[in-house]
């Protein structure tokens, strides 16, 4: 299958780009390369070094003996979006390019409106290019499971039944966005369910928990092939961040009453939910939902199995509680569904500790990259606005 990926220098983008084609799927994509910018910003680097965009494309050709189309630019500019679809003709078009970060797309104004800008306007161009250029491809728009909030309820897949003054009806589940990036998400999800209604297309919106992990199997020994691995506040996600926090000896940040739940998968989880996404695509028209997890944890369930992990490798690590610079529920119910991808084959791999214990060790390489930028661990960014250092509080 002619897979498209936009967003291919990324977290999961250059990962999924190594995954497809190792199972057979041709493989393009654009990135703009804005993430190694934005992670300089914030005084943030990868935990593991990465490689250039130059170096990717030679490990990739080594890999597979073939060039890999992988451009560079601006996905809000539909001229560039469209002469990318007219050449290549995709079948499935991935969509991983928007800013991914709810402290990011906090920190002020500016941040806040550019982050609704870039990531409504990319999306709004990959369904239009789809639309006029290859309207049977399927578009498989990564959202994530913080547009849904924590509702005192359970979570289903994007569509609930609901009764109301004596009528039925199948209805969008309410999203509670708690973020300007999350709203941003919201409003994808929205726009790209309107145009599977108005034009027909076929799309996926998957609702991804977090994703952990430094490596896929598929990268085999080639550093080149690596994926980034973030720990600062605004792009290192709890699970990476707690393990480079151990390997440096910093105390596990643990924000607030850390009862806070939601739903992980490792990095190699999402690759294979991905691709069941991918080569089993939805009828003419239709828009599905797939929640997208292996499980649901605390945020002190995680430290204390990053804890434990690091113990069982000869590090002693420490947790400690942050005043949360976020506006959320400490305490809530959270109960989400996650039945369609399962039934396409998916079998979540359940090896959580395992896959720390693999990123602790690949850490410890570069235990040096950390230390040197240890001083954004600790967040400053306040949702209601300004910066200030969270205190520790127990």
């Amino acid at each position: 299958m002619r897979v498209f990926i936009a967003g291919i220098d990324g977290y999961l983008g250059w990962p999924l780009a190594i995954y497809l084609s190792a199972h057979g799927h041709h493989v393009a994509g654009a990135d703009l390369l804005l993430r190694r910018k934005w992670v300089a910003e914030v005084g943030g680097v990868s935990a593991q070094p990465i490689a250039s965009r130059e170096e990717r494309l030679r490990a990739f050709e080594d890999a597979f003996g073939r060039s890999l189309d992988f451009r560079v630019g601006d996905l809000t500019d539909y001229g560039f979006v469209k002469d990318l679809f007219r050449d290549f003709q995709p079948e499935a078009v991935v969509h991983l390019g928007q800013m991914p970060s709810a402290p990011y797309s906090m920190i002020d104004q500016a941040h806040c409106v550019w982050t609704q800008q870039n990531n409504v306007v990319n999306n709004l161009n990959l369904l239009w290019a789809i639309q006029e250029v290859a309207p049977d491809a399927h578009l498989v728009k990564l959202g994530t499971m913080g547009e849904y909030g924590t509702p005192n309820v359970a979570i289903p897949e994007g569509f609930f039944e609901v009764e109301f003054r004596g009528r039925v009806d199948r209805l969008p589940f309410p999203r509670q966005a708690g973020s300007w990036y999350h709203q941003s998400k919201v409003h994808d999800s929205h726009n790209t369910h309107f145009a599977s209604k108005i034009w027909g297309l076929r799309a996926t919106d998957i609702m991804q928990g977090v994703v952990f992990g430094t490596r896929i199997y598929e990268m085999g020994d080639d550093l080149r092939l690596r994926s980034r691995i973030d720990f600062d506040q605004c792009f290192g996600t709890a699970i990476n961040r707690f393990c480079c926090q151990a390997v440096i000896g910093h105390p596990l940040t643990l924000f607030g009453l850390g009862k806070q739940k939601r739903g992980f998968l490792p990095l190699k989880d999402s690759m294979t939910c991905l691709r069941l996404a991918i080569e089993n695509p939805p009828e003419k028209g239709e828009y599905r939902v797939f929640n997208q997890f292996e499980n649901a944890y605390t945020v002190t369930e995680l430290a204390l199995m990053v804890r434990a992990v690091a113990a069982d490798i000869g590090i002693a690590a420490e947790i400690r509680q942050y005043e949360n610079p976020r506006a959320e529920m400490e305490e809530h119910y959270y109960q989400p569904d996650r039945q369609r991808l399962v039934d396409l084959g998916y079998e979540p791999t359940g090896d959580i500790k395992s896959v720390m214990k693999e990123m602790m060790l690949d850490l410890l390489e570069n235990r040096d990259r950390i230390e040197a930028h240890a001083d954004v661990l600790i967040p400053d960014i306040r949702w209601e606005g300004g910066r200030r250092r969270s205190r520790v509080i127990g």
